[in-house]
């Protein structure tokens, strides 16, 4: 089987799955991303121990889901917003933690394993907010996380599929050789035509919304895409695991989502 053929069949299963529990429940979407969240910290705490880093990676686990489950709950009006302090409890035990582990370089240590939780636990936990952005009470519209996946996963293969057929200019060739003007903007291109055709099926939802968190995650999604070949370059990796063949893990996977999620979530917070 030929890779192409591979990230074809992984990248549909993993839509199909991520579709299916948007469109089923909230609590199959927060659980799903909580597993999500749990592989990507651990893919990252490995990568970085590549690097010579040793994070805590149990303690950054364990933070990420106390961090992605508080979230959640409050999202679905299970707890109430007081309960997000206990996520400082568990900023500090990292700290404390550290004084036993006797490895060296402790305050890297701590800085990469807080930097775990803001790089995929964060955006992770927005995404819970999505159906529900102005808090209402047994409020859940599946809207606004299908057309941020949807436009996600059009912006990246758009820009996979005519860089590879037409690109020839490089868009950031220190970072990623691979990746050109003529995929990005053929990614954009389309990401705004969907922007357009969702805004049909959910018209509750104004167009120039829609185009805004289309413009914003083009810009950001590509940032994150960057970010993440910059990362993995840094040191030496090719992909950040296994999990997903053909796409390689979570972090790679989700590159995209993970810059342009909080920007996207700040923007249906001031608007909803």
């Amino acid at each position: 089987m030929s890779n192409l053929t591979r990230r074809t069949l992984t990248g549909l299963i993993l839509v199909a799955l991520v579709i299916a529990a948007i469109v089923t429940d909230q609590h199959l979407f927060a659980l799903l991303f909580l597993i999500f969240t749990i592989i990507g910290l651990w893919e990252f705490y490995s990568m970085v121990e590549r690097a010579g880093v040793f994070p805590n990676k149990i303690g950054g686990i364990v933070a990420g889901i106390v961090l992605f489950t508080t979230n959640a709950m409050i999202a679905m009006n299970m707890i109430n917003l007081e309960y997000l302090l206990l996520n400082f409890i568990f900023v500090f035990l990292i700290f404390l933690l550290e004084l036993y582990r006797n490895n060296p370089n402790p305050f890297t240590n701590i800085a990469f394993t807080f930097f775990g939780l803001l790089y995929v636990a964060v955006p992770f936990s927005l995404l819970n907010y999505y159906p529900n952005p102005a808090f209402l009470p047994g409020v859940y519209h599946t809207s606004f996380l299908l057309g941020f996946f949807f436009m996600i996963w059009i912006n990246d293969t758009g820009a996979f599929l005519l860089g590879t057929a037409f690109g020839r200019h490089r868009l950031f060739e220190r970072v990623s050789p691979k990746k050109t003007w003529e995929g990005a903007m053929g990614g954009a291109l389309l990401t705004f035509a969907s922007a357009c055709v969702i805004s049909m099926y959910y018209s509750h939802i104004y167009l120039r919304d829609w185009l805004i968190i289309a413009a914003i995650i083009v810009v950001f999604g590509t940032y994150g895409d960057l970010f993440e070949s910059m990362f993995k370059r840094s040191i030496n990796a090719k992909d950040s695991g296994t999990i997903l063949p053909g796409h390689g893990g979570v972090l790679d996977r989700f590159d995209s989502v993970f810059m342009a999620a909080p920007f996207v979530f700040v923007y249906l917070l001031m608007t909803y």
